[in-house]
């Protein structure tokens, strides 16, 4: 019953009334620069962006950013929501498009419509014609190398490179191609050498995309699809098609391999969903439900049924939620196994004060063909990981931000409990000598652990658009409640270096130097990423 209940209450969230007019603009940007505090991101034009709103990552339907500060081209923000981002992120930014007339565009339109977007009717509406199949290409591709050097132990390095590309219709074609792909290889030194990782190479996402009409898609490779993001990548054919604001997908493919990440014919799935996406001035929602069957060597592995929705009220109220709840059991006689839930909520009181509360609540994942050796351990110790998380945001000068948080983990038999105490403030224009200064604190105690972490950092530009730096120092102190193991303080300090080589090259070399009770190691990492773009104009 309580499932039952669960359900209606998320449904009823995916239903609000609609309260106008629901025609959304959507600018893109890209992370330039991240602090331990602050985000960086540079769009076309910040004109429809206001400070106070908040900024999405484009791989996630969860508000990530919120905007402190802007320029003409630029906007600098702070990470809410428990988000990680960056350098080189793609970030959207949603706002409304208000209709006008025929004879308000007449009067405006050399001012604020794209004329190669309007086209208006004899009833004299304006109508927008949508940017189909137009070419847009773009990417990036890295290669890093890490290095630690240990006065104690033998040395480690690793190398790792990716790449990943978006070519949205290519050649003003129907066909799309998305891509991401990773090299990653660990080397040691030593008397013995050696290297780790044998299969390094990854294949995370390499899917085609075909549009047969403006709502119906059809997808065949690796990928990710973002309605049903929680099954993870599906090797197979993906099918969606829209009807207005409501829409409905079917997969059928593979998992990849659980140990390898390789290509598993074994590993069939298949499943469907149904949804509903609302964007109107004052609410953005969008609400996600399926049913998914997983299976190995044509047994039956996993069914599953989940549940997603996010939106934004009002532009201030945050809300996400999904759970995930299994219905298949062949041990006992219990029917349904909610798996995972997850809620949130953020409400923005204005562009100063936010707040924000989480609650999840996790088991582990059974496979009941593929741990068959562990089911009846695993069902034993089916025991909910759940967890607990409040955070305020507040910027009580125009250039001061200041953050804290709290999160506690825990169980029902108290193992694996934890409490996380964590608070920042952060100056974002120094007086005199300019960049931004952040102080962090951190305190976290679990059942074996208690640490005390403080750090002191300054970024600022060395050179305008060119030369970017960090510096920071760190101290840490480690106390093991294992009376068999000595407390650790150590402390970091640490310099970072960015240089935009051209537009679209960039490279970063970071150091660090630890000294510690046990021993004194450095490391150097160095990265370099060349980003390309391209958009084709529709003839």
């Amino acid at each position: 019953m309580k499932y039952i209940l669960i359900f209606i209450v998320f449904t009823g969230l995916s239903c609000p009334k609609s309260f106008g007019q629901d025609r959304n603009g959507v600018l893109k940007g890209k992370v330039t620069f991240v602090t331990s505090q602050n985000v960086y991101v540079k769009f076309e034009t910040t004109e429809n962006i206001q400070i106070g709103d908040t900024l999405k990552i484009a791989s996630s339907d969860i508000s990530c950013i919120i905007v402190n500060n802007k320029s003409s081209n630029s906007c600098v923000g702070v990470l809410i929501n428990g988000c990680e981002v960056k350098k080189d992120d793609d970030i959207i930014f949603t706002y409304v498009i208000i209709d006008i007339t025929t004879k308000d565009l007449n009067n405006n339109l050399d001012k604020t419509v794209d004329s190669t977007a309007v086209k208006t009717t004899t009833s004299g509406t304006q109508n927008t014609e949508e940017a189909k199949d137009l070419e847009r290409i773009s990417g990036n591709f890295s290669v890093a190398t890490y290095s630690n050097h240990y006065n104690i132990r033998d040395d480690r390095h690793r190398l790792m490179s990716r790449f990943s590309i978006y070519a949205d219709h290519i050649n003003n074609s129907k066909f799309s191609i998305e891509t991401y792909l990773n090299y990653n290889k660990e080397i040691f030194s030593g008397t013995d050498g050696g290297t780790s990782n044998q299969n390094p190479f990854k294949v995370y996402d390499l899917a085609v995309k075909y549009d047969a009409t403006p709502t119906l898609s059809i997808a065949m490779g690796r990928k990710i699809n973002n309605n049903m993001s929680s099954v993870g990548a599906i090797d197979g054919l993906q099918v969606e098609k829209y009807f207005g604001k409501n829409y409905a997908g079917a997969i059928a493919g593979f998992r990849p391999d659980i140990y390898d990440y390789g290509f598993n014919s074994n590993l069939f799935q298949y499943g469907a969903y149904i949804g509903r996406s609302v964007n109107n001035e004052n609410l953005s929602a969008q609400t996600t439900l399926g049913i998914i069957e997983q299976q190995n060597s044509g047994q039956i592995d996993r069914r599953y049924t989940y549940f997603q929705h996010s939106s934004t009220l009002f532009k201030s109220l945050n809300l996400f939620s999904s759970f995930e709840l299994d219905m298949y059991n062949n041990l006992t006689n219990e029917t349904y196994r909610l798996t995972n839930l997850y809620l949130s909520a953020r409400y923005r009181f204005s562009s100063k004060f936010n707040l924000g509360l989480s609650y999840d609540s996790r088991k582990n994942v059974i496979y009941y063909e593929t741990f068959q050796t562990e089911i009846e351990r695993l069902l034993a110790d089916d025991i909910a990981r759940q967890g607990l998380r409040f955070n305020v945001n507040i910027r009580p000068l125009k250039f001061v931000n200041a953050g804290f948080s709290y999160s506690q983990r825990f169980q029902s038999d108290n193992l694996n409990k934890s409490d996380n105490l964590n608070g920042f403030i952060s100056l974002s224009q120094i007086p005199t000598i300019g960049g931004s200064l952040s102080v962090n604190y951190n305190k976290n105690s679990s059942n074996y652990l208690e640490s005390n972490i403080i750090s002191f950092r300054h970024s600022r530009t060395l050179f305008k658009n060119k030369l970017f730096a960090d510096f920071y120092y760190r101290i840490v102190d480690y106390n093991y409640l294992n009376n068999n193991i000595t407390a650790s303080k150590q402390n970091y300090y640490g310099a970072d270096l960015s240089l935009n080589i051209g537009r679209k090259l960039m490279l970063s070399v970071s150091g660090e130097y630890l000294t510690s009770d046990l021993e004194n190691n450095y490391r150097i990492n160095t990265r370099i990423v060349k980003r390309f773009n391209n958009q084709k104009k529709k003839k």
